[in-house]
């Protein structure tokens, strides 16, 4: 087993559509807190600090993943799973398709991603050297 496999494209590409789900949680929490001020009961600060530390860990896998950490690979599937049942719920329970559908599309893809054969080849530690060998 070789551990200086190249990472493949795959793997960036599933690392940055991570990364932008992280960015993208994080930037959702400061909204709460510049424009959540006006909903009754609950606590903002909670709230807001809930979704960094949660968005956090998935920038994490995120980074991880295009710096090609294998430790990131499992993380980064098991969220895509999570965020396609939200994105479901966002389609139909909740009626806010706008929102669940572009979600959904993302999952998918990074799950594509993640499964691709290259993808899987790296996860393993196989796959072409520096040197070329296999």
């Amino acid at each position: 087993m070789t551990t200086d496999t190249p990472v493949p494209g795959t793997v960036k590409a599933a690392g940055l559509l991570v990364g932008i789900e992280g960015l993208a949680g994080i930037a959702f929490a400061v909204f709460l807190l510049i424009d959540g001020g006006s909903l009754p009961g609950g606590n903002l600060y909670g709230e807001a600090g809930y979704f960094v530390v949660i968005f956090g860990g998935v920038l994490a896998c995120g980074i991880g993943l295009l710096l090609g950490k294998r430790w990131a690979r499992g993380p980064a599937t098991v969220i895509q799973i999570l965020l396609l049942g939200v994105s479901w719920y966002a389609i139909g329970p909740s009626g806010q398709p706008a929102f669940g559908i572009p979600g959904a599309v993302v999952c998918i893809a990074t799950l594509v991603l993640l499964f691709r054969a290259p993808s899987r080849i790296w996860a393993d530690g196989h796959g072409v050297t520096g040197d070329g060998e296999k």
